[in-house]
């Protein structure tokens, strides 16, 4: 199953599968050892997480390495219309 990621914000990312979101990917400030994580929405059983997920949180270094794990899915910026 692939996997599309909509920017919400810079370091603010909804993971969606079968157009449903299912995770969050967030960038973690300067002091955090892991600099950004990916982590589901739901506490699911082993059994039931969508691929890769084997635990409902895992950290990453960079956004890149999220994003390899993910399998390279596209990224989406949600554009806000500005007000007058």
């Amino acid at each position: 199953m692939s996997y599309q990621l909509i920017q919400l914000a810079p370091g603010a990312y909804d993971v969606m599968r079968d157009d449903e979101i299912i995770a969050s990917v967030v960038r973690h400030g300067p002091h955090s050892p892991s600099k950004w994580s990916a982590e589901l929405l739901n506490d699911l059983p082993p059994p039931e997480r969508p691929a890769p997920f084997t635990e409902i949180e895992h950290q990453f270094s960079s956004l890149e390495a999220v994003r390899d794990w993910l399998g390279h899915p596209p990224v989406k910026a949600i554009r806000c219309a500005r007000e007058p």
